[in-house]
């Protein structure tokens, strides 16, 4: 038996199987290929080969590797920022085996050449696995549709203009179009930049306050609602990207009400802090959509409860350490989330929000569906991508110890429960104990 490994008495939860108990699971050559309640050929396999391993996961949960279909790499054109290196090797420290990176880089990710280069820099460097998503339009300047199938071809699982919304209404209906023939999701920025021009906070009392120009809530209102009927009319795959207001959860209910073919996705910033942290200023704070109200932040955990918000990605979007130093008006928006995130979305278990398994759910099988992907379980014959969590680890967060070039975090100095302490991705374990 070769490159074999046993995680034996750990609490698997693999919502995929409907698995929610103690177990073991035996791993060779980086596929699982069986797992039984109780194993009791630990020790004779051990004899049997000298290199194979036990892993103790008594009081741990046992997960898929977390699926992030909402992330930013950087690579090509922004190495300053992060790299496909830096960045896949944090995301595994999260507990996520699997990114789905976004285009906006430089060039941007719209044409196969980019989405080969970035396959091919994510399989020299990669810790983890990488999927590309394309642009939804040429540069990102929603002007012209970008080539799509070609990009389909080449490996894009999704195609968005993520930081850019789409306001030409044709140019949305025929990617959502497009949607249906290559069988992807089009994730939307939902954005009225006119009515977010020049903003970079919540509109309200405090932005008033601080001298700072809001962004209503109504700015990604009017694009939900828009996007929605679009995807009523077309069919297409329509997906919301990191909803942050009541309205745009209560939008996105009432659509999947009447059946529209919508998903969407929240970030754990939506569900755990509000506009209050932005308050001196604190650029790391600064994400676009900006933090919301407690009440903003009550109705995006009401969506994840009720299922209405199907996936928790992180948008993970790192900064140079200087580009965060700059006034909060003119600093970039963003924040450094792969290594605090399944700490962070945690909380909605510790709180009673979600069970364990609808948080795996949310976090690993629903976001490998939606573009498509083999990810997210732990059946028999796929990838051994886990995630070894303990529920009850302690730890402070401190960005300076951030594997991620991006250290910009509004959770500075945060303590948190709960933290993935084994990666096993693509053959590998990652032991974070030490």
């Amino acid at each position: 038996m070769r490159n074999a490994m046993l995680i034996k008495n750990g609490h698997i939860i693999d919502p995929s199987q409907g698995i929610d108990g103690i177990g073991d699971i035996l791993i060779e050559d980086g596929k699982i290929v069986k797992m039984e309640q109780k194993s009791r050929r630990a020790e004779e396999q051990k004899k049997k080969s000298p290199d194979f391993r036990i892993i103790d996961a008594t009081g741990l949960y046992v997960i898929p590797g977390l699926v992030d279909m909402h992330v930013h790499l950087r690579e090509p054109g922004f190495e300053h920022k992060e790299t496909i290196k830096t960045g896949t090797l944090a995301a595994v420290k999260g507990g996520i085996t699997s990114v789905c990176c976004m285009p906006n880089t430089n060039p941007v990710n719209d044409n196969r050449t980019v989405t080969e280069f970035i396959l091919r820099k994510a399989y020299d460097e990669g810790s983890c696995n990488v999927y590309p998503i394309g642009a939804i339009t040429k540069g990102q300047k929603g002007e012209e549709l970008a080539e799509m199938g070609m990009m389909r071809e080449e490996g894009c699982v999704a195609f968005s203009d993520d930081g850019m919304p789409v306001v030409n209404g044709i140019l949305m209906r025929r990617a959502l179009e497009y949607s249906k023939t290559f069988n992807v999701p089009i994730i939307s920025h939902c954005e009225d930049i006119s009515l977010s021009e020049g903003g970079s906070m919540n509109e309200g009392a405090l932005s008033t306050q601080l001298g700072l120009r809001g962004i209503p809530s109504a700015s990604e209102d009017v694009m939900v609602a828009r996007d929605i009927i679009l995807a009523e009319l077309t069919g297409g795959r329509l997906h919301i990207a990191h909803v942050s207001t009541e309205g745009s959860v209560r939008l996105i209910r009432q659509a999947k009400e009447r059946g529209v073919n919508i998903t969407a996705e929240t970030c754990p910033h939506y569900f755990t802090i509000t506009e209050d942290a932005v308050k001196g200023y604190n650029t790391n704070a600064k994400v676009n959509p900006p933090l919301r109200t407690q009440k903003d932040v009550e109705a995006v955990r009401e969506g994840l409860k009720d299922g209405t918000i199907d996936i928790i990605a992180t948008d993970h979007a790192p900064h140079h350490r200087d580009e965060k130093l700059l006034e909060f008006d003119k600093a970039p928006s963003g924040i450094s989330g792969f290594e605090t995130a399944l700490s962070l979305s945690l909380m909605l278990v510790h709180d009673g929000v979600l069970t364990m398994s609808r948080l795996v759910e949310k976090t690993a099988l629903h976001p490998a569906r939606i573009v498509g992907i083999d990810k997210g379980t732990l059946k028999t014959g796929s990838d051994a991508d886990i995630a070894i969590t303990d529920m009850n680890k302690e730890f402070k967060v401190e960005p300076d110890k951030f594997i991620s070039k991006g250290k910009n975090t509004p959770f500075d100095g945060w303590k948190l429960k709960g933290m993935p302490i084994i990666t096993i991705c693509k053959g590998k374990i990652y032991d974070w104990r030490s």
